[in-house]
């Protein structure tokens, strides 16, 4: 019989011990702290903010009962469907949030995304609502933005900001076309 080596007694436990090793190791990142006196001397320290929302979203504005249940399934499939960063394809997007909830029988026929309005109006049986600040549009209305000389910008509001190709926790800062929305 071949004489066991201390390096093969030592590995055997090594790995009897390792899962308990590695439970009890936290891997947290530790949150940054400000650290200052205050005006008696006293030492005292705050978080840091590293992000900076102008008008953040604390609760959605979303509780409008008049405005088609579909259109909040076109809002979240619209979140589901959105990657981090922008493909220009907003109104593609768009559009397949819409069908997919079925809110459009038929997918909307215009290329340009600020012409995206007018065709829901004319097609779909959308209407123009009276909001000028998109923070304030309901959950899963759709937003369009204008532009002079490109195609333009179209997002679906949801409960956490905006989606259309990508995810925002803020508006476009295109100049706001109209926020439409199916009763």
């Amino acid at each position: 019989m071949r004489r066991i080596t201390p390096c093969f007694i030592l590995g055997l436990c090594c790995v009897a011990l390792y899962p308990r090793s590695a439970a009890a190791l936290v891997f947290s990142a530790p949150s940054p702290k400000f650290v200052y006196k205050n005006a008696s001397g006293k030492k005292q320290s705050i978080e840091v903010v590293d992000k900076y929302y102008p008008k953040k979203i604390v609760q959605p504005f979303g509780n409008d009962s008049t405005i088609d249940h579909k259109l909040r399934r076109a809002a979240t499939i619209a979140e589901e469907r959105a990657r981090a960063h922008s493909l220009s394809k907003c109104w593609h997007y768009v559009k397949e949030a819409l069908v997919a909830a079925g809110v459009v029988k038929s997918r909307p026929q215009t290329t340009l995304a600020k012409q995206a309005g007018q065709e829901l109006v004319n097609n779909y049986g959308f209407k123009k609502l009276p909001v000028s600040d998109p923070y304030q549009a309901p959950v899963g209305a759709v937003l369009v933005y204008g532009a002079k000389r490109a195609a333009g910008h179209v997002e679906i509001r949801t409960e956490n900001g905006f989606a259309s190709d990508f995810r925002s926790k803020t508006p476009s800062r295109r100049p706001l076309l109209g926020v439409f929305a199916k009763s």
